[in-house]
This record gives structure tokens, C-alpha cells and sequence, in this order.
């Protein structure tokens, strides 16, 4: 054998588990978040069964909370929406399971189909409605929890909306 081969240099990594990372139990990354939105979009049993609809409001529940985080299911019926908001000092992940949702910013609108996800950045205004004629589900984790949703006056939407740009 070759004295100056990658086994011999790095050893078998089979024979060394200290050096491989072991999965976290709970997700801190951006990306470890949005891989949580679709493990559980895709596991329909975990949240169809659930879902309720309220004529009046938007309806929502906590599907799981972890360590300085929460995962929110929420159904909207026809012409529901948020008003203009953003959600103070938490960060978030929206994920759409069902239906269709329209998000407004400043930047546009942009119309949100089963699967779309978007990353929700701390301070930054948007709105989500359903605009459709069908129902919709959606999925939002938030670090920390969400614990503060200013509203923001229509009137002053385009200013308030770019200064958290």
C-alpha cells in the first residue's frame, strides 16, 4: 500500500465516528429551518387532520415548539389576510401546503403556490392574503417565537416597507 494515501493520512472513516458531525436534534440554520418546513409538508399525516376553518379570522395553531423556536399551522379562507406587518426581532420560514397564498412588499407581489417557501427576514413588512376563490394552508416557523407583529398603516406602506429594505 501506498504510504502517502488518503487513508493512511486521513484513516477510515468508518473507523473514525468522533470526526463526522453528529445531526442536531433541532435546527439552527436558515436552511435547517426551510428543511423542517418540508420534512413536514410532505408529511401530510402530521398536519392534514388538524386543519380547521374559521369564517371570521384566520385560524392557526402551534404545531411544535423547540428551543427558541415555534412551528404555526394556519388556514385562510378566501379574501383572509394579514394587513401589512412584519414580525419584530423573529426570524421566519412561510411554507405553502395547500391553496395559494399573494405575499405584497415593497419589491412587488408575488403570487405563492403549494411548496413556495419564503424567508422572512426580522423587521421586514409584508402582507400574505388569500386571494383566490379556494382555501389555503400554510406553515411558519419563527426564531425566536414570535412574540411581536407590528402592523403597518396602508397610508405610509411604501416608506415603512423600504426602510426595513
Amino acid at each position: 500500500m501506498n504510504s502517502d494515501s488518503d487513508l493512511q493520512i486521513a484513516g477510515d472513516l468508518l473507523e473514525v465516528p468522533h470526526l463526522l458531525r453528529a445531526p442536531r436534534r433541532h435546527p439552527v440554520t436558515v436552511a435547517e429551518f426551510a428543511g423542517l418546513a418540508r420534512s413536514i409538508a410532505e408529511d401530510r399525516a402530521q398536519w392534514e387532520r388538524l386543519v380547521e376553518y374559521d369564517a371570521t379570522t384566520r385560524w392557526y395553531h402551534r404545531l411544535r415548539t423547540g428551543p427558541g423556536y415555534e412551528v404555526w399551522l394556519l388556514s385562510w379562507l378566501p379574501g383572509q389576510g394579514t394587513g401589512l406587518h412584519d414580525h419584530g426581532d423573529s426570524s421566519g420560514v412561510l411554507t405553502v401546503l395547500d391553496g395559494a397564498l399573494t405575499e405584497h412588499t415593497d419589491r412587488g407581489t408575488r403570487v405563492l403556490a403549494p411548496g413556495a417557501q419564503r424567508v422572512l427576514a426580522p423587521g421586514r413588512a409584508h402582507e400574505i392574503v388569500n386571494d383566490t376563490l379556494e382555501p389555503a394552508v400554510s406553515l411558519h416557523i419563527y426564531h425566536p417565537g414570535l412574540t411581536d407583529m407590528p402592523m403597518h398603516p396602508r397610508a405610509g406602506a411604501t416608506r415603512t416597507a423600504a426602510a426595513h429594505a
